[in-house]
């Protein structure tokens, strides 16, 4: 039986001419009116994106490259000849294409992990079902969530702590840092058939509220408790989600905009952000962060810092190692045959 690793990622445009069939990827085949396209093509413009192919691919599928590579480099140091591949659920590569190209290379067994570390059962639950779609007759091996592994969070607060400490000398007080992870829409929280989207038919309904923003926020706690040394307090730290969505209808809460206004309002002078849901640059943190509410918080009067991105962190790969191997029981984990 051989075995590989498959990291599941979002995907992202090449180029900008793509966007509205990217988005058509990400909302099943719902078109979206042609303003939010022009708004997205406007956003990725602003973080580098063009027109024609540029001298290297778009950040989210650069750094998830990357990350694979440096997973099966650091396997192969430890011994390990498993191989590393890498599938986008709404864009090139494509996880169809990337695990016919497993099994064209002879994979028998496939250890999917999701490098969205917080298990969604609907966002989570579509990278499941378009794995098993792709590999039939193989072997899955599907890790959901593995918010709680503590080299994740020393990777989040080895990124935190020197900006922090940069925050707090630049501004002569205590900065307050706000955690954050992407929203998602009410309705994937909801108990019922809405928590289980992407299931095969026939698989029970889940009677339990989804646990993405329990899970996000306790990656947060993680990050704060390795903090603590460096004498950051319970007080310090706050978390919101960001980067709802432009389409339409309610998404959880709360947002970045409204923290930020109660921050100002209790005192703040700035806020350091360390976005704990997501694992690479990409348009999430290069435009909402860095340029919309970078300017949210200079209207208020705020100074605003972020903390780098884990994007090559080694501590991360080692994470992700633990996970792939089984050193780490991940909170989903299970085995099934497609």
């Amino acid at each position: 039986m051989k075995q590989a690793v498959l990291l599941l990622a979002h995907g992202t445009p090449d180029v900008l001419g793509e966007m509205a069939e990217y988005l058509s990827k990400v909302t099943g085949g719902r078109a979206l009116p042609q303003e939010v396209v022009e708004e997205l093509q406007h956003r990725y413009g602003e973080i580098g994106l063009g027109w024609e192919p540029g001298p290297e691919p778009p950040p989210l599928t650069k750094w998830t490259l990357i990350q694979a590579h440096m997973l099966e480099q650091t396997m192969r140091e430890s011994g390990d000849q498993t191989k590393v591949y890498v599938g986008m659920r709404n864009w090139h590569p494509y996880i169809a294409d990337t695990v016919a190209e497993m099994r064209a290379d002879g994979v028998t067994r496939i250890k999917a992990v999701c490098l969205a570390p917080q298990n969604s059962r609907t966002s989570v639950g579509l990278y499941r079902q378009a794995v098993l779609n792709a590999a039939s007759g193989m072997e899955v091996e599907f890790v959901a969530g593995w918010a709680e592994h503590p080299m994740l969070a020393a990777a989040f607060a080895e990124r935190t702590r020197p900006v922090w400490a940069q925050a707090c000398a630049e501004s002569g007080s205590r900065i307050p840092v706000l955690f954050t992870a992407h929203s998602v829409p009410c309705r994937t929280i909801m108990t019922g058939s809405a928590s289980v989207a992407g299931a095969r038919p026939g698989t029970p309904m889940q009677e339990s509220p989804d646990p993405y923003p329990v899970e996000a926020k306790r990656t947060a706690e993680l990050v704060a408790e390795q903090l603590r040394p460096d004498g950051f307090l319970e007080s310090d730290w706050f978390f919101a989600f960001q980067s709802q969505g432009i389409s339409g209808g309610p998404w959880i809460g709360p947002t970045v905009e409204d923290t930020l206004k109660a921050l100002k309002e209790q005192g703040a002078v700035g806020v350091v952000m360390q976005p704990v849901g997501f694992l690479c640059d990409h348009v999430e943190v290069l435009y909402d962060i860095d340029i919309a509410f970078r300017q949210t918080a200079s209207e208020l009067g705020l100074k605003l810092w972020r903390a780098e991105s884990l994007n090559a962190s080694g501590l991360l790969v080692e994470a992700l190692m633990e996970v792939t191997s089984g050193a780490y029981k991940a909170e989903v984990d299970e085995m099934v045959v497609a």
